[in-house]
């Protein structure tokens, strides 16, 4: 089976090396590693990660962050103290699916903006606000750069009106980043967060989410929340009754990491080895399929969203595992309203040469699906 499906990054890809010698300097102070720690998380950490971020062109203090057991527990421990059952949260269509059961889980009302080549359509989400027909919201949810799943970048025009309506129409604005430094190709686009310093009173209305799971490895399981410095007093409240503290040992790990400038060395095998599979994967799509298929090539990240017009995915699906070959079908990023002839494909995980079969077996699957379609109707016409 060739997998397109899972949001995993190259295991190949991991520094083995520069983790494992991280990882012997942390348990130079074994006990620290095997005790609990700061709710909020390790100084050392929290150092690293505010420099990070200032390479990043953002300047915030320790109390603005909160270290996280992967950025998903951010979204989560901001939900708690943010929503309330009914509330209004809105976000971009297709969006990330642990996102879209999560706020169904706080109960909140979903309203849904389209996104387009460029991200999310900011022009409809005001003419909205300004008729009135999204009442004020408590969040809009985003992921700007390389989005999950279609791996869109919001541009800069956009990322700034955003702001803007978020300062005229008062919600937070959550930016969720785990693959900024994934990028290949193309100029990069200051986040959310480094850009609210350009409109007045923005800085008060965004909550940032990243990880180290997609440019290190998951397994650390280290995220960190920026927030107003109420909100993230609120956040570290909240995660003392969730789970007290994130692992101590893996943080020191990360720290370490950070520190020794591993992340800064490796990032450039990972962009450069990201843009042979994403190529691989849409020179493939575009010989295999021609215009019977529509897909956004994006400058980084690890996704592909296509469309291929006149093929239900759901049947296509069976004919793909069939043909072995994996992916998601669009329909899982729609909180309403779903494309049918929408899929999701990650080209991180698998090597260049399965990606070439992959996509190969995918047009096969399409194949018969199509002629198992033509002969259904047939035989219902005669």
């Amino acid at each position: 089976m060739i997998s397109f499906a899972g949001g995993y990054p190259a295991s190949d890809l991991f520094d083995t090396d520069g983790l494992q010698a991280a990882a012997a300097q942390a348990w130079q102070v074994s006990t620290r590693c095997l005790q609990y720690g700061p709710t909020d998380g390790l100084p050392e950490l929290k150092t690293q990660l505010l420099a990070l971020m200032a390479r990043r062109g953002v300047t915030c203090t320790a109390e603005e962050m909160l270290v996280t057991t992967g950025s998903q527990q951010g979204l989560d421990l901001l939900l708690r103290i943010l929503l309330a059952p009914g509330d209004t949260a809105v976000t971009e269509q297709p969006a990330y699916p642990a996102t879209l059961q999560a706020l169904r889980l706080q109960q909140a009302n979903i309203v849904t903006v389209p996104v387009d080549g460029d991200g999310i359509d900011v022009g409809v989400l005001a003419a909205r606000l300004d008729s009135g027909a999204i009442a004020r919201p408590k969040l809009l949810y985003t992921v700007p750069t390389f989005a999950n799943p279609t791996g869109a970048t919001l541009t800069r025009e956009r990322r700034l009106a955003l702001l803007r309506l978020a300062v005229q129409y008062r919600f937070v604005i959550v930016e969720d980043d785990p693959y900024g430094d994934l990028r290949f190709a193309g100029a990069a686009v200051p986040s959310m967060l480094a850009l609210a310093s350009e409109v007045e009173g923005a800085r008060d209305w965004v909550v940032h989410f990243s990880s180290l799971s997609k440019v290190v490895a998951p397994g650390l399981r280290v995220g960190w929340t920026i927030a107003p410095p109420e909100i993230a007093r609120r956040c570290v409240i909240a995660k003392q009754t969730v789970d007290l503290c994130s692992t101590p040992w893996t943080q020191a790990i990360a720290a370490r990491y950070l520190a020794a400038g591993s992340l800064e060395r490796h990032l450039p095998r990972i962009a450069q080895a990201y843009r042979g599979k994403c190529e691989a994967l849409c020179d493939g799509l575009r010989a295999q399929f021609g215009d019977a298929i529509a897909f956004h090539q994006p400058e980084g990240g690890m996704f592909v969203w296509a469309r291929i017009p006149g093929v239900a995915i759901d049947a296509l699906l069976p004919n793909a595992i069939a043909s072995k070959v994996i992916f998601v079908p669009g329909k899982a990023f729609f909180a309403d309203n779903a494309d049918p002839a929408s899929l999701r494909l990650s080209f991180a995980a698998p090597n260049v040469d399965e990606i070439r079969e992959g996509v190969a077996r995918l047009q096969h699957a399409t194949h018969a699906t199509r002629t198992t379609r033509k002969a259904s109707a047939a035989s219902v016409s005669a």
